[in-house]
């Protein structure tokens, strides 16, 4: 008599169904929500820079894109695995970067209200990333970051006035405190990156007739872009 070998009864009608694509529906809840924060963010802070002693109009409805964009960025990266700890340090950068840029941009200057807090916000952010991964050595190329960076653009303002602005010295040092202690490489990559930005953006613009080109957006963007990995 042939034997017939039928399938198991659990294999054709499980008893659980099987869910797929769980966790790439979690993280795209994930950047819809950081994006959503980001634009409420972005909104506010444009806000407060059109109510500075010394006003600034950036549009609000670039900087609440423009934050809403790079928080979803920062939340596609956390879903990848960067840690919690270092979360933190991309979202506050990418909210004062977008301000600082759209700040340098239409009224060429760097506002004091943000660049000089910059830096009791970025020792608290770093102390709590070094408390969350168990490791200080961040801090101290933070420090040195901070030092090198603004002590190379202080130099280049002193012998250059015209070729550097003391916005730019005042941001520098946040920003190569954020870098390093990312990685040295990190803060080479950012230094360089933004001279080069500045330089090939220069060329074009002077073209169309625009005498000098902001360099704090590209010291941002190439901050940003540094921060978006954890230090290594």
């Amino acid at each position: 008599m042939p034997v017939h070998n039928y399938p198991a009864i659990h294999s054709l009608r499980p008893d659980r169904p099987v869910h797929r694509g769980a966790p790439g529906k979690l993280a795209d809840v994930g950047d819809v929500w950081a994006a959503l924060t980001g634009a409420v963010a972005g909104a506010g802070g444009a806000m407060v820079l059109r109510r500075l002693p010394r006003p600034v109009r950036v549009s609000v409805p670039v900087c609440t894109v423009a934050v809403a964009a790079l928080w979803a960025v920062v939340g596609e990266r956390a879903s990848e695995g960067l840690p919690v700890w270092w979360w933190p340090i991309p979202l506050v950068l990418a909210w004062g970067g977008v301000l600082l840029a759209g700040a340098d941009l239409i009224a060429r200057r760097l506002p004091d209200a943000l660049t000089l807090p910059a830096y009791p916000v970025v020792a608290v952010l770093l102390g709590a990333a070094a408390a969350g991964a168990g490791d200080a050595e961040p801090l101290a190329r933070a420090a040195a970051g901070a030092l090198l960076w603004a002590g190379g653009y202080a130099a280049v303002r002193l012998l250059a006035p015209d070729a550097m602005g003391g916005g730019d010295v005042k941001l520098a040092g946040s920003l190569g405190a954020l870098t390093a202690a990312t990685s040295w490489p990190g803060l080479l990559l950012a230094v360089l990156a933004a001279n080069v930005l500045t330089a090939v953006v220069a060329g074009p613009a002077r073209l169309l007739g625009y005498r000098d080109v902001p360099h704090g957006p590209a010291m941002l963007a190439a901050a940003w872009l540094v921060v978006l990995h954890q230090p290594g």
